[in-house]
């Protein structure tokens, strides 16, 4: 049993790794690239490395196609919104600030299992709740103050990336509905494929068109960061619980906060340098402990529960 919790500690490390990195590329790409095309290449990329994997392995997992559930197609929707609104809202704020902000997907999501799934609620959800909320709050309001000329820019990029946290709370719950009676390799198959044929007519193919090796190489990137991660994330769910896996990966922005402070201190010139006042930095570590809080709410129940 110590030997399945340290893999899945490690996979969920993994996981948390990619997606700390993912805000700095996306930042990166957006530079040459529309967000929409961006988040197609990566549904069209994952859905093909899934189809040939499913083609191979479990050709049976296809029939998904032929009678799928109703909310199948919501469950698309509210990912693919989750997707653009994180990218669109890296265009107007840093790939740290994006981070702080993206974590009321987490929240929502366990928001939403109190109020759908009649979930127990403690004093640590309700802490957590009020953490992430004061912590957001003191985070907006001393960005504004150090990024006063691009005020309106910073509250649309925030808005953005909320909006994504709650299209991914949603698509959560769904999908924890639809597992019930649909393998995790049916509906990301069908997820991937939706997604990217509703974003198809949307994609400006001329972007595509000469552009640099190290643009390719980022987008090749980003299409295997959403298939690793995911499977990695179902690695981690399998060999060790569920909560202490959520916890791990709530932790990736401070990844991604290293990794900026790194390259600020280093003054790359591909992508801005990030500047946070000690009360930005109390209002993100507020933010990330109220996550945390909420989270691991329910840990000792569960654990109790686990067969």
């Amino acid at each position: 049993m110590g030997s399945d919790n340290r893999k899945g500690v490690m996979y969920a490390v993994f996981t948390a790794s990619l997606w700390g990195f993912m805000a700095i590329i996306l930042k990166v790409i957006t530079n040459d690239l529309p967000p929409v095309t961006v988040t197609w290449f990566r549904f069209f990329m994952a859905f093909s490395l899934l189809a040939l994997w499913t083609l191979i392995f479990r050709r049976s997992d296809f029939r998904i196609f032929r009678n799928p559930p109703a909310l199948l197609f919501p469950t698309a929707i509210f990912l693919g919104f989750n997707y653009l609104g994180f990218i669109t809202g890296v265009k107007y704020i840093s790939p740290s600030s994006a981070q702080v902000f993206i974590q009321v997907a987490p929240v929502g999501f366990a928001l939403s299992g109190i109020i759908f799934f009649r979930e127990h609620v403690n004093w640590k959800h309700i802490v957590g709740f009020m953490l992430v909320l004061t912590g957001m709050g003191l985070f907006y309001s001393e960005q504004l103050k150090e990024l006063a000329r691009e005020g309106t820019d910073f509250t649309l990029g925030m808005l953005l990336v909320l909006g994504g946290g709650i299209s991914w709370a949603l698509f959560a719950t769904f999908q924890k509905l639809l597992l019930k009676k649909v393998a995790p390799n049916q509906l990301n198959l069908f997820i991937y494929a939706v997604c990217a044929l509703a974003l198809l007519p949307l994609v400006k193919f001329t972007k595509l068109e000469g552009m640099p090796g190290i643009n390719w190489i980022l987008l090749l990137y980003l299409g295997l960061n959403t298939v690793l991660a995911y499977g990695s994330l179902a690695l981690a769910i399998k060999f060790t619980e569920a909560t202490m896996v959520s916890v791990i990966i709530t932790l990736n922005p401070i990844i991604t906060f290293v990794t900026m402070a790194i390259l600020s201190r280093m003054q790359v010139s591909w992508i801005a340098a990030e500047s946070f006042s000690v009360l930005s930095i109390a209002g993100a570590l507020t933010v990330l402990g109220g996550a945390i809080l909420v989270i691991s709410a329910g840990w000792r129940s569960r654990n109790g529960a686990r067969r």
